[in-house]
């Protein structure tokens, strides 16, 4: 059956057009759309266990946009594929204020992560962190994961390593993860210094980034998106 979503304008599209292609830098994969109304739900993997006896956390990045019309669907496809009808649409498109229509790649069945839904409500505010801590976290892990694992290596020593270094909490917060910091980062959803964008070069600003709890899961909000992070039990149970 043939599903679309209708986004208001131009700069929509190319708003999902770099988070897409920024979290299509993480993990080449899919992305779950979710449309209930006239919003659009849009989540990308950023970690995610390997196995039941990985105790690594769930990491989601999500970003949501306005639609013109109603749309009811649920469906996981493709990132690449995905990006290639927003790279057609935006070569077609004349009126930079119309509203644009995409329609929904073929579905993929094997992207396990799917199947974890965070809640919609029930969310507690358990304060804040600083952007620049995550920051700060988030580079540190890379350059650990990166000096840790050699070319040519297995596996599952590479899976260990990244289970290790992005499932710490952070020095300032236990209740967040350098997982989550490395998700907010590399998906450009921290406040940036002025004149440079999130994930540059230069360090973020010290602004607060929101810090919330439901259940086993834990949610670190911006006005750029959000990172849903699910926390593994010992028994190995998502």
């Amino acid at each position: 059956m043939s599903r679309d979503f209708s986004l208001t304008d131009s700069l929509s599209l190319a708003d999902l057009q770099v988070f897409l292609g920024r979290a299509g830098r993480v993990d080449d994969g899919s992305v779950r759309l979710t449309a209930s109304g006239r919003v659009l739900a849009a989540y990308v993997a950023v970690l995610y266990p390997s196995g039941l006896l990985d105790e690594s956390p769930t990491v989601l990045g999500l970003r949501t946009f306005a639609l013109t019309e109603p749309a009811e669907f649920d469906a996981v496809v493709p990132v690449r594929g995905l990006l290639d009808r927003i790279v057609r649409l935006q070569n077609e498109s004349v009126d930079a204020t119309a509203a644009v229509r995409v329609s929904v790649p073929p579905e993929v069945l094997t992207a396990t992560w799917a199947a974890i839904s965070a809640p919609r409500g029930g969310w507690s505010s358990i304060g804040s962190t600083s952007s620049s801590a995550l920051e700060a976290a988030a580079r540190a892990g890379i350059d650990e994961v990166a000096a840790a694992i050699p070319s040519g290596t297995g596996e599952q020593i590479v899976q260990r390593v990244r289970s290790e270094v992005w499932g710490r909490p952070l020095p300032d917060n236990e209740r967040v993860t350098t997982g989550a910091a490395f998700a907010a980062y590399s998906l450009g959803f921290l406040p940036a210094v002025e004149g440079h964008a999130a994930g540059d070069v230069a360090p973020a600003a010290a602004s607060d980034v929101a810090v919330f709890e439901a259940g086993p899961w834990t949610r670190l909000s911006t006005d750029r998106g959000h990172v849903l992070v699910k926390r593994r039990t010992r028994l190995g149970l998502a």
